[in-house]
């Protein structure tokens, strides 16, 4: 990963991007480690690997990986697997859609095949090199997780601007974004609360299929009045999960405290290639990243709507803005006359975990709160990924990385 903020951004005014387009940032992840690595603010992997407790690791098999899987996922195998190589399929959820499509397009270009965006014999050929990689694995939800603040997120905007953070609503939204994919789907892969293929005398003590709430609400000068979303998933509790990679943390290769910690609850690593280009496409609805003429990554993308359509044209990457506050301005992007509230940042946050400012004046490529949405719902002009996929194109971009869009 490219270790450089170009633009210590306070806040954001942005006219082209609302409130439609919310993003997600991440709090600290585990327990305080007490490695070598420091405090953290989590319990690390390891001392060569600086991810949380969770992450992915092909070359053994733990007690947690040995629980095998009640059935074959045959999509999400080759989700997992284009994940892992730069072809983001959105959300990770067994299924063929526009993003898992948009991904075997991408995946097919850089490697020479016709691209169908299917996946077809040649395609599954191709992909086949990677077959020992299962589609799932089981973790343990790390202890620390219990320790976090989670809170339901009032819808007046008013409210929110007295938030210190927009932070997860639950511990389950929270397990959804570090590992790609959604509570439903989560819930699906962990029937009665225990993993899928564990039989009742196999299953982890602290698993119950009895939701439990993730946290107690909190109220005060904060303004936060609701109650936390109830939580099937409890820490400690042995679950199954779609079997992301590339998550690996290098040691000393963040400079930024609370990225390092971005990165880890997303899922996230920092060896990303560096590109010097990337072209979003209003009509195909993805952002294709280049190294010379070799595709390496591509995302679906919402971009762009009839009230702010997107710049066509070549832009500048003027700076990187991690974890940062929004400037809501109703004035500019709803019409009418408002207040103007700061809000914080967080992974419900307008934003999200990463802004990506362009040259072009209030334009920008950021993350969302509704990872589903990504290619469906139009952005107000700027360019949405889901939370994972921005913060893994921050690591891959410079200033030096031109920005292309095109009908």
């Amino acid at each position: 990963m490219r270790n450089f903020v170009l633009a210590a951004v306070s806040s954001l005014a942005l006219a082209a991007c609302g409130l439609n387009g919310q993003d997600n940032e991440t709090q600290n992840d585990t327990a305080a480690s007490s490695d070598a690595s420091g405090d953290l603010g989590y319990e690390t992997y390891s001392g060569d690997n600086l991810a949380d407790t969770m992450a992915s690791n092909d070359s053994s098999a733990s007690d947690d990986n040995a629980v095998p899987d009640s059935e074959e996922r045959p999509i999400m195998q080759a989700q997992v697997v284009l994940d892992r190589q730069g072809f983001g399929p959105g959300v990770i959820d067994g299924k063929m859609g526009m993003s898992t499509e948009n991904a075997l397009l991408g995946f097919q270009e850089a490697n020479d095949l016709e691209t169908t965006g299917e996946l077809d014999d040649p395609t599954k050929q191709a992909l086949a090199q990677w077959e020992r990689i299962p589609a799932t694995r089981v973790v343990t939800v790390p202890r620390g997780w219990a320790d976090k603040e989670y809170s339901d997120i009032p819808e007046d905007t008013a409210a929110q601007a007295r938030m210190e953070r927009l932070g997860y609503k639950s511990l389950d939204e929270k397990l959804a974004e570090r590992f790609h994919t959604t509570v439903e789907v989560l819930r699906s892969l962990n029937p009665g609360g225990r993993p899928a293929g564990m039989n009742g005398a196999g299953a982890s003590a602290a698993a119950s299929p009895s939701p439990s709430p993730s946290a107690t609400a909190t109220g005060g000068p904060q303004g936060r009045a609701a109650a936390a979303q109830q939580s099937v998933f409890r820490a400690g509790q042995q679950i199954r999960v779609p079997n992301i990679g590339g998550d690996r943390i290098a040691p000393g290769s963040v400079d930024n405290r609370e990225w390092q910690q971005t990165l880890v609850s997303l899922g996230v690593g920092t060896e990303q290639p560096e590109v010097d280009r990337i072209v979003v496409s209003k009509a195909g609805k993805t952002l294709k990243a280049y190294r010379g003429e070799k595709l390496v990554a591509l995302f679906t993308v919402s971009s762009g709507s009839s009230d702010y359509p997107l710049p066509l044209g070549e832009w500048d990457i003027v700076g990187e803005a991690y974890n940062p506050p929004y400037e809501y301005d109703p004035k500019v992007l709803r019409g009418g006359n408002g207040e103007t509230y700061t809000l914080p940042p967080g992974p419900n946050g307008p934003v999200g975990v990463v802004w990506i400012d362009l040259s072009k004046e209030h334009y920008g490529i950021h993350g969302t709160a509704e990872p589903e949405t990504i290619g469906r719902a139009q952005s107000h002009g700027c360019v949405r990924l889901t939370n994972w996929d921005a913060a893994r194109l921050a690591g891959m971009v410079s200033q030096s990385t031109k920005v292309i869009f095109e009908a």
